[in-house]
């Protein structure tokens, strides 16, 4: 009972016209960067964050929770009529979706991909209303050693789960909680790492990172790349897919769902392992294995599914524990901070509009995304004739004027410029980005929930493994780092013996 009156309590606060009209742009915004290869949800969002400051908290996570999982959507539309994904999570679906539409059946594929991401995101989101208020309460008990160790075994997750070099990925966790800490130590006062530089004193801007290494960065690394964009012709029609369309889909939907669920919660792990997965889950199942690649619907339905699910369900341990799972995740957290709340599970109790609205939004949003694409895709198609050396400089103009926006600082847009050549930099040699983010965010909070615990128990460390909680996340935190390092080592060894 308690669940269904604050849905309605949630839906109250999405239908108001200033959450409507945000829950549109970021649906709207989503799908447009999401058909335009080049810049996604992560540089569109770090982007965009400057406007946060003048709207709500309520409108402003509700738009940018728009961006994220319209993204999805928009990305299927390119991979299908252009076989050029706007997404990485839509890479699987251009082998099927694209030999559809070169049979003439683009119609149904979309159509198809529509409907899988609707269900999906209808699931995510019921998920989010069903277990986010249990974890939360879960959550309120915890100390500053049991944060500590839950903010520790995400780091280390989305450090070894991350797609490249683990190592690597870890380099770059550590190189994120570096320049979380510079600045001014809030309790002694002293000045850390800022080498004399009085801009510095007040720490390193989460704009100025975010929008330097996702925005500046990907921006100056797609203008490298040179991309062949085969538009389809042939005017798509008979959007409505057939029975057997219907019937063939359904059981690829359901369980492109679960393991998007199953994978949104997990750190590190993007839309593209769920649609991976449910791909090659869905092409071990079938009875003729070989129709995949040939225009099969089931690696469309699956895959649409599975990216929707996992991004919807990204937002589980981000809104009850805290905790980003994935790089858009640590945004959304500093989107948070910049609005002057407190990441946790307090946000249920003390902003309730806050975590009830923006669940009703995605209900909402994902009706409008079905509504949009599908009379829309003339538009998108017409959009991706758009040479991207004449979007580019747009861009860049929106983000200088964003970033100097906040503070009137020239210096923060040197230095966005500065890390927009650090992030192609490590692009370019392999390093994930995502992880240097989620280090960043959680670095000053990791920081002070240290100094509690170690004050709670007068210096000593092991109040991290005498506390039930905070041990079983040390102990997961060990497990996770056996069992990704452990096949490495045994090769090692073998390559060793031989």
């Amino acid at each position: 009972m308690d669940l269904f009156n604050n849905l309605i309590f949630g839906f109250g606060v999405a239908l108001s016209l200033q959450n409507l009209f945000y829950c549109f742009v970021g649906v709207l915004v989503g799908t447009l960067i999401g058909v335009l290869p080049g810049i996604g949800p992560l540089g569109t969002i770090a982007i965009l964050l400057p406007i946060t400051y003048s709207v709500s908290p309520v409108a402003a996570m509700i738009m940018l929770a728009g961006i994220y999982y319209g993204a999805q959507y928009g990305g299927s539309t390119t991979a299908i009529l252009v076989n050029l994904p706007g997404e990485t999570s839509s890479v699987v679906t251009c082998i099927d979706g694209y030999q559809m539409a070169q049979q003439g059946r683009a119609g149904p594929a979309l159509a198809i991909a529509a409907i899988g991401s609707f269900f999906a995101g209808t699931v995510g989101t019921l998920l989010i209303a069903l277990f986010g208020p249990p974890l939360a309460d879960v959550a309120l008990k915890f100390g500053a050693p049991e944060y500590f160790s839950l903010m520790l075994m995400g780091l280390v997750a989305a450090a070894v789960l991350a797609q490249g070099d683990m190592v690597k990925s870890i380099a770059m966790v550590v190189l994120g909680l570096l320049l979380g800490i510079i600045g001014t130590d809030v309790n002694s006062g002293v000045q850390r790492f800022s080498f004399g530089i009085f801009e510095l004193t007040d720490g390193i801007g989460f704009i100025v990172v975010a929008v330097g290494v996702f925005a500046v960065g990907e921006i100056v690394n797609n203008l490298g790349e040179r991309q062949e964009r085969r538009v389809l012709s042939a005017k798509v029609s008979n959007l409505f897919p057939t029975w057997q369309d219907l019937k063939a889909s359904a059981g690829p939907i359901v369980r492109g769902t679960g393991l998007g669920c199953f994978f949104g919660v997990l750190p590190g792990t993007g839309p593209a392992i769920a649609s991976f997965s449910s791909y090659m889950l869905e092409k071990k199942l079938a009875k003729d294995p070989d129709r995949f690649g040939k225009g099969a619907i089931e690696g469309v339905a699956g895959p649409e599914a599975a990216n929707n699910a996992d991004a919807q369900c990204k937002f589980i341990p981000m809104l009850t524990l805290g905790l980003p799972a994935s790089g858009v995740m640590a945004l959304m957290l500093g989107a948070l901070t910049i609005q002057g709340i407190q990441p946790g599970p307090q946000v249920m109790t003390q902003r309730p509009e806050l975590f009830w609205g923006l669940i009703a939004s995605m209900w909402i949003g994902n009706a409008m995304l079905v509504v949009l694409n599908l009379p829309l895709i003339g538009l998108w198609v017409r959009l991706l004739q758009v040479p991207y050396r004449l979007l580019f400089p747009a861009i860049m103009a929106f983000s200088a004027i964003g970033i100097f926006s906040v503070n009137n600082s020239a210096f923060e847009i040197h230095l966005t410029a500065l890390f927009g050549v650090l992030g192609f930099m490590w692009m370019r040699l392999g390093f994930p980005l995502a992880p240097m983010l989620l280090g960043f965010v959680l670095g000053p909070m990791m920081e002070e929930y240290l100094r509690r615990a170690m004050l709670m128990s007068g210096g000593d460390p092991s109040v991290f493994v005498t506390r039930p909680i905070s041990l079983a996340f040390i102990i997961a935190t060990v497990l996770i780092l056996v069992v990704m390092v452990a096949p490495s080592v045994r090769k090692r060894r073998e390559a060793f013996t031989d």
